[in-house]
């Protein structure tokens, strides 16, 4: 453990030199020579780095930054340039590159960025040149490029090119393009327009440096201040966790940060803080000059462009336009506003922002942060603290990454709490891992870890960001020598609630499983196991089940001592309750049968299940009497119906009036009759409809609740 700790404050005096006299004189005539260098810079989790720039000027001094195009476009829409001593930055320039197919319209041959031979030559026609084969030689301008096909066998043939010259003499000559034919072009100012292409060509492969200059005008000296964002690569977080083998000594986690500076300019002593967070940035190429579609409108056959005067301004909309002119100057030692370069007007010009930020006049001050310019010096080390949903790593020592190299920065250095487990679960192998709790004080960056034990590698692995005082499991190898063999019974359990409430039975069922975990040690050194028991959302542990050392969203985790060369078991029972519910006024006689088989009806459940019966029995039975007479009724109803249809098949005779007499009778007393049904079903459902009123007042007045 101590050698490893030797090691790392060795890698720290390494990382974090100090300031020599020969850095200072670099960085000195880095100043003098006109160069803004970086003084801090802020590296974030989504590939965006936010750079500040600070510089001592004299007088009017340009100060100048290189870019790669692509940091170009992020320094356009970010950049804020200040000067702290009362001047201002008067113009931002730097070296626009037009895209290369703009480019090559400039030139007078009709050359794309790639190009064949045939379509060279047939950009030269017209052009003097000088051809030549094995059997002929001529000097003239090309005339003429055309594909031919040449018969090279009795039923083959082949694309061939062929070109003419027009000598001097008035000849026409032609050639075919192959190995053995060469042509030189012959005109100076062709060949001229040809290099220039190929310098076009060759430059775009060039080093991509844009130079940003800016003028910083004003009197005495003074400091610039400038800041940007930029693309930059993810910095990444690996750590090292040293386990000790004296006993009772807490292990060591040591964090690093893999920091890359492909930026165009070293980090010379710069500040550098690493935040673990992702604010929202996008990419826009601005710094590439834009060309906008124009439609092309012929010209009328005749043309006439008559001059034209315009009409004279009536008033001035701008009100500000006389303002700034009239505006009093500041009060003899107010503070000077500081302007901020931004890029646009005409000729360099510079708007000012408002005076949210300003400093004494002629004061010159240091500076840490954009909000605060009177310190430049931080102390030591590494803290880590909250920036709003963000986290940082303030790396106070100055360090020093020359452009296109990486480093390792230490930013952790810490006991930690730690216990060396056996992890399993149905889904994975038993593995080592340690039991972390961040006792660091700071948010551990998600990131890589490796682990060292006995002074030797022990094995690695990933993890998620963990806060202060959080605990983790952290697997790093497989653990061949212990082996697990759960076994699972499942039952069902009868109702073992019963709830009777405004109307409604709610019977609970419970669904039961015993799983019993048998873990066998057989290496010599004893385990901690910890065995992770699936989550299942509406499952409880029963009241005998061991209580879990750590409950996660997924997992149930129970600590397992075992012995070496020994077995142990574990035994967890759970339970998940069901719930059946129904209307008390759809009780019936085979329900109560049923719940008395299973045993599951109390006293005052019997009670109140026979008080429903009885009323629900008496509804029965007057729902039978109405019934019975509805249905006499209706025969009745059916009789009278075929009476009435004999009575019109009657012709007037005697002994049909006799029996028409006998029908009218028959009809008179059946009306009496269904006189007495209707009365007796009006009664009858009087007392049903009171006696369901009854049996609704009773079952809502009903409160149970009971466990069986």
């Amino acid at each position: 453990m101590l050698r490893c700790a030797i090691v790392f404050s060795l890698f720290v005096c390494c990382s974090f030199p100090a300031i020599s006299q020969t850095q200072a004189n670099s960085s000195s005539n880095d100043e003098s020579a006109g160069r803004l260098p970086v003084k801090r810079v802020v590296l974030y989790k989504n590939g965006v780095g936010y750079f500040e720039h600070m510089a001592h000027v004299h007088g009017t001094q340009d100060l100048s930054i290189d870019f790669t195009t692509s940091q170009l476009n992020d320094v356009l829409k970010s950049l804020t340039a200040v000067d702290l001593g009362g001047g201002s930055v008067s113009s931002v320039r730097y070296n626009s590159i037009a895209p290369l197919d703009e480019r090559l319209k400039s030139l007078r041959l009709p050359f794309g960025q790639q190009i064949t031979s045939n379509e060279f030559l047939n950009a030269m026609r017209g052009s003097r040149v000088e051809a030549h084969n094995a059997s002929s030689t001529a000097t003239g301008r090309l005339l003429s490029v055309e594909q031919v096909q040449k018969q090279v066998h009795e039923n083959e043939f082949i694309n061939v090119t062929q070109f003419s010259v027009l000598t001097d003499a008035g000849e026409m000559q032609t050639f075919e393009m192959g190995p053995g034919t060469s042509v030189r072009l012959a005109d100076h100012e062709v060949m001229d327009e040809v290099g220039h292409y190929l310098n076009l060509i060759s430059s775009s492969r060039a080093r991509d440096v844009r130079r940003m200059t800016l003028t910083a005008s004003g009197n005495g000296d003074r400091q610039v201040f400038v800041s940007y964002i930029s693309e930059v690569p993810v910095w990444k977080s690996t750590y090292r966790i040293l386990i000790s083998d004296k006993p009772g000594e807490k292990p060591l986690l040591q964090g690093w940060a893999i920091v890359d500076n492909t930026i165009g300019e070293d980090w010379k002593d710069v500040q550098l803080s690493l935040i673990a967070g992702s604010p929202q940035s996008f990419v826009q190429d601005i710094s590439q000059p834009l060309y906008a579609r124009r439609p092309v409108v012929p010209l009328p056959q005749s043309v006439m462009l008559t001059p034209q005067s315009h009409e004279a301004t009536l008033k001035d909309e701008s009100e500000n336009g006389e303002a700034d002119k009239n505006a009093a100057p500041p009060p003899q030692g107010a503070p000077v506003p500081m302007s901020v370069g931004v890029m646009g007007g005409v000729g360099g010009g510079v708007f000012r922002a408002s005076q949210s930020i300003s400093v004494e006049a002629n004061q010159v001050k240091e500076y840490s942060r954009v909000t605060d310019f009177a310190k430049l010096q931080k102390a030591p080390d590494v803290a880590g603290k909250a920036i709003g949903d963000y986290f940082e790593y303030d790396i106070k020592q100055k360090i020093t990454i020359d452009k296109n190299q990486s480093a390792l920065v230490p930013i952790l250095q810490s006991p930690i709490e730690a216990q060396k487990v056996t992890l399993w679960n149905a889904d994975s192998q038993p593995l080592r891992a340690l039991w972390i709790k961040n006792t660091s004080g700071q948010i551990l960056d998600e990131g890589t870890f490796n682990v060292l034990d006995a002074e030797t590698f022990a094995g690695e692995g990933i993890m998620d960001s963990i806060h202060p005082d959080e605990r983790r499991l952290l697997s790093y190898a497989a653990d061949p020598a212990v082996h697990v063999k759960p076994e699972t019974l499942r039952s069902d359990k009868p109702y073992s609630h019963v709830r009777i409430y405004k109307g409604m039975m709610m019977l609970t069922q419970e669904q039961r499983e015993k799983t019993k975990y048998t873990i066998h040690d057989a290496d010599t050194a004893s385990r901690q196991v910890v065995i992770e028991y699936p989550a299942r959302q509406g499952w409880e542990l029963t009241k005998d089940s061991p209580k879990p050392e750590e409950t996660t969203e997924s997992y149930l985790r129970f600590m397992v001592p075992v012995q070496g060369g020994k077995t142990a078991e574990l035994n967890i029972e759970s339970f998940h309750p069901e719930l059946t519910q129904f209307l008390l006024t759809n009780l019936n006689s085979d329900q109560v049968a049923y719940f008395s088989q299973q045993n599951r009806v109390t006293p005052e459940m019997r009670q109140i299940f026979q008080r429903i019966m009885v009323q629900k029995n008496k509804i029965s039975g007057l729902d039978q009497q109405i019934n019975q007479r509805k249905q006499e009724s209706d025969q009745i109803s059916s009789d009278q119906a075929r009476i009435r249809e004999n009575m019109k098949a009657l012709r007037g005779g005697a002994e049909e009036h006799a029996l028409l007499q006998r029908y009218t009778t028959e009809l008179n007393t059946q009306e009496d009759k269904l006189a007495a049904l209707r009365k007796e079903i009006a009664e009858f459902q009087a007392q049903r409809n009171q006696a369901n009123s009854e049996l609704e007042s009773m079952i809502m007045n009903l409160n149970l609740d009971e466990s069986l």
